[in-house]
């Protein structure tokens, strides 16, 4: 079988070459977006992106073609990343994968940025004092020295970061020849700060803590790398300008296997970057071992004969789960790493499997059409009916005490306009609680959701929607602003905590080109490693939000994603970007020094076996 596909303005033109006749085939494929055909075949069946278009009968060796375009009009296809999914052939009995098209970035070989400038440190996020003096210290290795203790007893923080280390392929941390590293505690450091002074013979490490010393060992592992184990000498003064330093990773979208999480941990660590917000439930599966409904394995897989069709790349059948086990990995090397885990949930809309699978969470009497921005019908849960509560309250609470991070994200985003508007019992809900629109049921379903977690004694997070409405979530929770960054400035102001996640700044599933070559979306902005620098979490003229304002987060989202590798140069070297905004002081990179130590990190990226761009 031959496949090809093109863009054509907004249309997408597409060809099927059999290697034998069928009859009657059935083009299945999922795109960014609801499709239609426009010429050459006839939708016959849709959800979401994922379309099914009937074809004329094929004959081997001849040339089917036909054409294809977003069902709204104010769409075009950006680039590759637009075209068919997963694409396969139903006819009969049979099912025929067809040749995927080429996907993710295209490796090229890249010149320096233009402009870029050196650092004095090849070393992102930047420190916040560096007094060089004269000289290097030559350091193939570090050998620990603890004055008054044992020196062979090293902190477990530099134990993990030899580890961390030599898996990465970045040679060991620790070693019986290396160069002096005294190490010792100041108090009044700040918790996660550190101080380094190098000497052409001996290094010395102050920290706080434990989470100082890691830090500090980040950046002498990462100095020995990108100056070729010639560190420069001085003395460093450093410590993070956010506590919350955060990388998103979704999982429900495209099933990423546990060593690709383990390997992103690995890089976080590399970045400073302390949070890992794990998202594995959306719309499209449930991926976590649920104890009290093993049912949820339903949700798995989708593809042919599965409650969810290929959406998204599934193809004739693609997907997996985490068990408790797999979880447990995770949250372990995460600590280790000092990066805590935040699980995330999804409540009440983006939950289609979880409406399938339990249809008893939807009014009977329901009669709304409302639509998700992803093209799906009734993936919204009925806070008026119990068995949504049973359902969430079961997860959430077996959730929350399998992450001792403490803290569950419920969701809480893009719930379709007029949701429950159609239920007599979600009306009669509202009316028993003074409740007027849809955010305003939203808004209490979160605050509910969120009381019974709280009196289990664990914290919430959400999206900032959970904002909106007569109630609001409140609970002390976290709120993430990811359309941008108004609504969590509106959210700070009225007192909640927030983490800055811009779509136009930190949304790494971005294209970073307008090139139609390029591979990602675009619906929030076009993305290249300066605009994700190219903000600040806080306003020049309300610094007293800095209070409210935790840090920032970057996210990666897996609509286009097939396999785990298309990742890694979607997030390197912008993931440098959301280094230095959560750690850096405000306006301290600018975009020429920040393409230097992109073109710095190729040798350390290249090192791990990260791909980058």
């Amino acid at each position: 079988m031959d496949f090809s596909a093109r863009i054509d303005g907004k249309t997408i033109h597409c060809e099927i070459t059999a290697d034998q006749n069928l009859t009657a085939p059935v083009f299945c494929f999922s795109g960014m977006a609801p499709m239609t055909a426009t010429g050459g075949g006839e939708k016959v069946y849709g959800l979401g992106g994922y379309t099914e278009v009937q074809l004329p009968d094929l004959r081997a060796g001849a040339a089917c073609r036909f054409q294809l375009a977003l069902e709204d009009p104010s769409y075009r296809p950006t680039n590759r990343a637009w075209l068919p999914l997963g694409a396969y052939l139903r006819a009969g009995d049979q099912r025929i994968p067809l040749p995927a098209l080429p996907a993710g970035v295209r490796m090229r070989p890249t010149p320096r940025p233009e402009g870029a400038r050196p650092a004095a440190l090849r070393l992102c996020p930047q420190p916040k004092h560096f007094a060089p003096a004269e000289g290097v210290v030559q350091a193939p290795c570090f050998t620990h020295r603890n004055p008054g203790h044992d020196s062979s007893q090293d902190s477990s923080s530099l134990r993990a970061l030899d580890a961390l280390c030599q898996r990465a392929g970045l040679g060991a941390f620790l070693g019986a020849d290396g160069v002096a590293l005294e190490t010792g505690l100041d108090p009044d450091l700040p918790a996660e700060g550190y101080r380094l002074t190098l000497q052409p013979t001996h290094i010395r490490l102050e920290a706080a803590g434990e989470a100082g010393l890691f830090y500090g060992g980040i950046t002498l592992a990462t100095l020995r790398q990108t100056h070729a184990g010639a560190l420069p000498c001085g003395v460093i003064e450093d410590a993070p300008r956010f506590e919350w330093r955060g990388q998103h990773l979704d999982c429900a979208r495209h099933f990423y296997d546990v060593e690709t999480i383990l390997r992103l941990l690995d890089l976080m660590a590399l970045m400073k970057i302390n949070r890992f917000h794990w998202h594995f439930a959306d719309d499209e599966a449930f991926r976590l071992e649920i104890k009290a409904f093993p049912s949820l394995s339903k949700t798995h897989f989708r593809g042919e004969g599965e409650m969810i069709p290929g959406v998204f790349g599934g193809g004739i059948r693609a997907g997996g789960s985490y068990s408790r086990e797999d979880a447990q990995r995770v949250i372990d090397h995460a600590r280790a790493l000092h990066i805590e885990v935040m699980p995330e949930i999804e409540v009440p809309a983006h939950a289609l499997t979880l409406a399938r699978l339990f249809p008893e969470t939807r009014d009977p009497l329901e009669t709304g059409t409302e639509v998700s921005v992803q093209g799906y019908p009734g993936n919204v849960m009925n806070p008026a009916m119990p068995e949504s509560w049973r359902v969430w309250e079961t997860i959430a609470a077996e959730v929350a005490a399998l992450f001792p991070f403490g803290v569950v994200h419920l969701g809480a985003d893009e719930l379709p306009p007029e949701t429950w508007q159609g239920s007599p019992a979600a009306r009669d809900l509202m009316q028993r609680e003074g409740l007027k629109t849809s955010n305003d049921l939203l808004g209490w379903t979160l605050n509910r959701l969120a009381g019974f977690l709280s009196s289990n004694g664990f914290g919430v997070a959400a999206w900032d929607e959970a904002s909106l409405g007569k109630v609001g979530i409140g609970h002390d929770a976290l709120l993430f602003s990811w359309s941008g960054q108004g609504p969590g400035l509106v959210a700070a102001r009225a007192g909640y905590r927030v983490v800055m996640t811009p779509g136009q700044h930190l949304y790494l599933d971005m294209a970073q080109t307008a090139d139609t070559d390029d591979w990602g979306a675009s619906w929030a902005a076009i993305i290249g490693l300066a605009d994700t620098i190219a903000w600040d979490p806080v306003p020049d003229d309300e610094p007293e939000l800095e209070a409210q304002i935790l840090g920032v987060q970057s996210t990666f989202w897996g609509e286009f994603t097939t396999q785990d590798q298309e990742m890694e140069p979607m997030i390197a070297p912008r993931i440098l970007g959301s280094a230095v905004m959560g750690w850096q002081a405000r306006k301290s990179c600018d975009p020429q020094t920040l393409a230097g130590l992109a073109d710095d990190y190729r040798p350390l990226f290249a090192a791990i076996g990260w791909q980058s761009t």
